[in-house]
């Protein structure tokens, strides 16, 4: 039996537009813990095309993105013993393109909290298309407090 993804379990009725499940018109990326990281099997369809056979750059960013934060909430969840996700908002992110993604694969995005301190926390991640690597990203992205926009973000706010 598949393992349930953080998005469903955690946020149903989120409508972020890469992994909201709420959002019909988003990516809905589904993203699930795998030992230390996390991971997620994700399928382009045609309007996520760059031209030809090739994903746009933006939207892997998006992807990229979406699923670092899950795994920034993930580790945050297991360091502070934590049963609720904290609402957690990228700080900065940077992504290097190595090689065209293909459209017509399934991407798999893997991703691994790198450093803890406080509220922030530095996560990596790659994704791979066809067994080659196309794209790695490095992120931070914060823990928010009550008052900030995004602090009910999970609650589809």
């Amino acid at each position: 039996m598949p393992q349930e993804n953080l998005q469903d379990r955690y946020a149903p009725e989120g409508v972020c537009f890469g992994c909201g499940p709420a959002n019909d018109e988003g990516l809905r990326i589904k993203s699930r813990v795998e030992g230390d990281d996390v991971v997620c099997d994700w399928n382009p369809q045609p309007q996520h095309r760059a031209f030809g056979n090739v994903m746009n750059g933006g939207i892997i960013g998006a992807i990229l993105d979406c699923h670092s934060n899950w795994t920034a909430v993930h580790a945050l969840m297991k360091r502070d013993s934590l049963t609720n996700p904290p609402p957690t908002v990228t700080a900065e992110f940077t992504v290097k393109m190595l090689r065209p993604t293909p459209m017509d694969k399934t991407v798999h995005l893997r991703a691994t909290a790198v450093e803890m301190k406080g509220e922030r926390v530095v996560v990596e991640a790659s994704l791979e298309a066809d067994g080659k690597l196309r794209a790695t990203f490095s992120g931070t992205f914060v823990a928010v407090k009550e008052g900030h926009p995004a602090y009910a973000r999970w609650s589809g706010g």
